[in-house]
């Protein structure tokens, strides 16, 4: 049974799950220079968010270990830390989207194979995890730690993989951006 607080932020879960990645594919469809507008491409983003996407995962792992060793109050001031970087990543990935033009991967063989199977897979995940963060976040302020465990063994992982496979991703592209 729900208490007051998940019911509180259930439907903002559901709002957010299902509107961030619809907005972000739409605008992800729009270049903002081809609609005549004289904005700069920011090219300099890709290596910005990619670093935070980096940090995120060094911030998972060790709000993780603060959990393992009874550091409460660290793990929870980090996970907050990784939720603000999740989402300055996706402003920053949105904004460079809106100015500049896609960039096509340019490698041949198996690691264009390695290469879509990780990026189709991050941004599958990368759906995936926004209401499983969300829940497990408001489990938490919930104090239902009981269930915050349960599903953190889930969030955790997946979202650790589409903060390194983000860096991934970008290692392997960066060679083909055009400046």
């Amino acid at each position: 049974m729900k208490n007051a607080v998940e019911q509180k932020y259930n439907k903002w879960i559901w709002i957010l799950s299902i509107t961030i990645p619809l907005v972000v594919a739409a605008l992800f469809g729009v270049n903002l220079r081809k609609l005549g507008y004289d904005v700069e491409p920011l090219g300099f983003l890709p290596p910005i968010y990619a670093s935070i996407n980096g940090l995120t995962a060094i911030v998972l792992v060790t709000a993780f270990w603060a959990i393992k060793n009874g550091k409460r109050s660290l793990h929870e001031g980090l996970m907050k830390f990784a939720v603000v970087l999740s989402v300055l990543f996706l402003g920053m990935y949105v904004a460079y989207h809106m100015t500049s033009d896609s960039t096509k991967f340019g490698g041949e063989g198996a690691i264009r194979y390695a290469y879509y199977f990780i990026l189709i897979t991050h941004i599958c995940l990368s759906i995936v995890i926004i209401p499983l963060v969300l829940v497990t976040y408001v489990r938490a302020l919930a104090q239902r730690f009981d269930k915050h465990r349960k599903i953190a063994k889930i969030a955790f992982p997946l979202w650790l993989y589409v903060a390194v496979t983000g860096v991934v991703v970008y290692l392997m592209i960066s060679p083909y951006y055009t400046h």
